[in-house]
């Protein structure tokens, strides 16, 4: 419990500055989703959910940032543990910015092999895993121990996974069969400005498209055969955003505001509405799936620290 108490308090200080910020307008229709918590998740055992992938049969995968786990909950809401992530030698206070060893980004690809990133502050064991079903996890590729990889998203086309760095404002590349990490790009628009930068990351429409945290924007990347092509900012005054999904039309986005505890609608011209708020269940919301109409949201309990918990919600159309 002790632990746990320390990763909150970590992360709080961080978010404090964007808590008091002001959160997007509601729009009648969007305030229209129907939602309800499926599953509450135990504080006190680290069950602070970062990230989420989804399987066909509605299985989240989903990864406990301060029990250094990945598990399973299924469409009823039991949950299993798969793997769970061994601690640094020094505890995972080295670990930078949040003094605390993490799982973070996680993918599921269609053979049900899951990749999922763990930040350490340790050289020995950050970076990027595979972990077949029935399996136990392998590093793909190392990653810097003095960042803190985040984001993770899988170009399918290519067989590229793209991996935000938080602390030091980057996206790196890293081939699908795993190998060495090369920095893709490190753009200014990336970089933390006083807590933590680049942070939630998908592939869309022939570009990457990233979270900036601290600067509150929605970015995207064009992806070019020489590399990254200039980046564009599609949305700003989203304060303590996250992780984000598509919704599936066109290039409207979910967005998971973590200090605000929203989760917003941003249109693809760049204008956000409020979809959820802490009146439907969110506690510091950390991501976002969409699957058929329907959102899955985690919230992590960072700074509320009372219910971290996987919150469903059907969309209303528009």
């Amino acid at each position: 419990m002790r632990r746990t108490t320390i990763a909150a308090a970590v992360v709080a200080a961080g978010l404090a500055a964007v808590t008091m910020s002001v959160a997007p307008t509601a729009s009648a229709a969007d305030r229209g989703a129907r939602s309800r918590i499926a599953v509450h998740f135990d504080l006190a055992k680290g069950e602070m959910p970062e990230n989420i992938a989804l399987a066909p049969d509605g299985t989240a995968y989903v990864t406990f940032a301060a029990a250094r786990q990945i598990a399973a909950v299924s469409p009823g809401g039991a949950r299993r543990v798969l793997a769970t992530m061994a601690a640094p030698a020094d505890g995972g206070v080295h670990t930078p910015v949040l003094s605390f060893a993490l799982t973070t980004g996680i993918v599921r690809t269609g053979d049900g092999t899951l990749y999922f990133l763990y930040a350490s502050g340790d050289a020995g064991s950050t970076g990027l895993y595979r972990l077949r079903p029935g399996g136990r996890p392998q590093r793909l590729a190392a990653l810097p121990a003095a960042g803190l990889p985040n984001g993770l998203a899988l170009d399918e086309r290519t067989g590229t996974f793209f991996v935000t760095d938080s602390v030091l404002g980057t996206i790196s590349a890293v081939p699908l069969a795993g190998g060495r990490a090369s920095v893709w790009s490190s753009a200014p628009e990336l970089a933390p400005a006083g807590f933590l930068g680049a942070n939630g990351v998908q592939v869309r429409g022939g570009a990457v498209w990233a979270t900036n945290l601290d600067r509150g924007t929605l970015l995207r990347i064009p992806l070019r055969p020489a590399g990254p092509g200039r980046i564009e900012v599609r949305a700003t005054g989203l304060a303590g955003i996250d992780d984000f999904a598509f919704t599936g039309r066109g290039e409207d986005v979910l967005a998971a505001l973590n200090g605000p505890s929203t989760v917003v609608r941003v249109a693809a011209g760049g204008r956000a509405t409020t979809v959820l708020d802490a009146g439907d269940g969110l506690q510091n919301p950390t991501s976002v799936a969409v699957r058929a109409g329907v959102a899955y949201v985690l919230s992590a309990a960072y700074t509320t620290a009372t219910d971290p918990n996987l919150l469903l919600a059907t969309l209303p159309r528009r």
